[in-house]
């Protein structure tokens, strides 16, 4: 019996840990490439409606520019979703689906011949 409750207890500290370790692994590197500067940038869970609000921490992310995006929240999820507001018209791009949890770097994309908006990420 008391091997089940030690393994119980041990069991529940990694449980704890990993839940710990997903919460603070959300932050990650956001890359522009896109040939347009960005003014603002949203991450939310996947599951939210709502985009809450700016977290790029400063006003342009030009194009080539990286900036890192860290999180204050507390959230369990590894799903976000990604948008971004371009800063000469106004227009956004939005990506669903990330996994913060394994991704560490996203770089958008934008070719010019198709028309075509992307990201590549690890």
């Amino acid at each position: 019996m008391q091997k089940i409750i030690a393994a119980a207890v041990l069991a529940m500290g990694f449980l704890s840990v990993s839940a710990a370790h997903a919460q603070g692994k959300q932050d990650f590197t956001l890359t522009n490439k896109t040939g347009y500067d960005i003014s603002e940038v949203y991450v939310a869970p996947s599951a939210s409606k709502d985009w809450e609000e700016d977290v790029m921490g400063r006003d342009v992310l030009a194009n080539g520019e990286a900036v890192d995006i860290s999180f204050e929240r507390g959230q369990s999820t590894c799903k976000y979703d990604l948008k971004v507001i371009y800063s000469d018209d106004n227009s956004s791009a939005e990506w669903s689906g990330f996994d913060l949890c394994k991704v560490s770097k996203i770089t958008i994309l934008y070719n010019r011949n198709t028309g075509v908006t992307s990201a590549r990420y690890e």
